[in-house]
């Protein structure tokens, strides 16, 4: 959905919260604690702070309690207003390479640390889930900025922010951050994310050889790119690509972004992605998310990393 349909349709609060009742539920408001659809509606005449104007009303017995639209989602408690949560969520959606707090908070009125938390929390919800099949495109790359003294060459350093990529040839994207590009932090993810019966298509790294023995047996395919960087179907284009579409992201439009934070960023640009020809749908799956998902606090967010382990 466009910024300009959203503006549009969602132009209230009244608006918003019917909209997120019919996609709760599409066959008749339910409680949330019971299940039961023997409900009543209270409307409120006046809107107090943070309060709904329309709640409803569980009529069994054994029940009896009240809930809202956006009880139990990540809405429920937000002060922000729901017109600007659904902008917030176009301006994400419809953004190729991604859009700055500082930009969202210029486009909807609020402050800065605003925008930043509401940013992360749509983030969160941009998350990917499945095994990629067919030929699947595998390699890493160093979101680190390359400046090599005079004299004196480039040296990776360890336990940078390097992204492990995963990519279906002709679908969707995983993005991964991880450790460092040794076997103890790439396997595991490979594991988990490409199917067992899949081709696996990387360069000529160690790493990916024995990884390759392991557990693509006869389905993997191997790059030299010292020679070549294409030799007919055998390539690593496509994931060379997504990589560049997330650098020119984080460089251009975020500048830089935390090691913390990273997989969220590359959770946006995999779901953005992925659904790269599903504009129309693309709102209201991530709106889903956000009724489905867990808050986020902004605690959790700037909490240092150690805390967190």
């Amino acid at each position: 959905m466009k910024l300009i349909n959203v503006t549009e349709q969602f132009s209230t609060q009244d608006k918003c919260l019917e909209y997120i009742e019919k996609m709760r539920w599409p066959h008749g408001v339910a409680c949330i604690h019971c299940g039961v659809m023997n409900v009543s509606t209270i409307t409120r005449k006046t809107e107090g702070d943070n309060k709904r104007n329309r709640i409803y009303q569980c009529l069994e017995k054994e029940c009896g309690k009240q809930f809202s639209a956006t009880s139990g989602t990540i809405f429920n408690d937000t002060h922000l207003p729901l017109t600007k949560w659904f902008m917030a969520i176009a301006l994400i959606c419809e953004a190729k390479k991604g859009i700055s707090a500082k930009q969202v908070e210029r486009h909807l009125g609020v402050n800065y640390r605003t925008a930043w938390h509401l940013c992360h929390r749509i983030r969160e919800a941009m998350q990917e889930g499945g095994l990629l099949e067919g030929i699947v495109e595998t390699d890493e790359t160093y979101m680190s900025r390359r400046k090599p003294r005079k004299g004196k060459p480039y040296v990776k350093k360890e336990n940078t922010d390097v992204v492990l990529g995963m990519i279906e040839r002709g679908g969707k994207l995983r993005l991964i951050p991880v450790a460092n590009a040794k076997m103890a932090s790439i396997e595991p993810e490979i594991k988990k994310h490409v199917s067992s019966s899949a081709t696996l298509q990387t360069d000529e790294s160690a790493v990916y050889t024995i990884i390759g023995k392991r557990h693509f047996d006869g389905r993997h395919r191997m790059i030299n790119h010292i020679k070549s960087y294409a030799e007919g179907e055998n390539h690593t284009n496509s994931i060379e690509n997504a990589f560049s579409l997330l650098k020119r992201g984080v460089y251009g439009t975020y500048h830089k972004v935390s090691i913390k934070h990273l997989g969220r960023y590359c959770n946006e640009f995999s779901y953005r992605f992925n659904r790269r020809e599903e504009q129309a749908d693309m709102f209201d799956a991530t709106l889903k998310n956000l009724t489905r998902g867990e808050a986020l606090p902004f605690k959790k967010l700037t909490a240092s990393r150690e805390s967190e382990a």
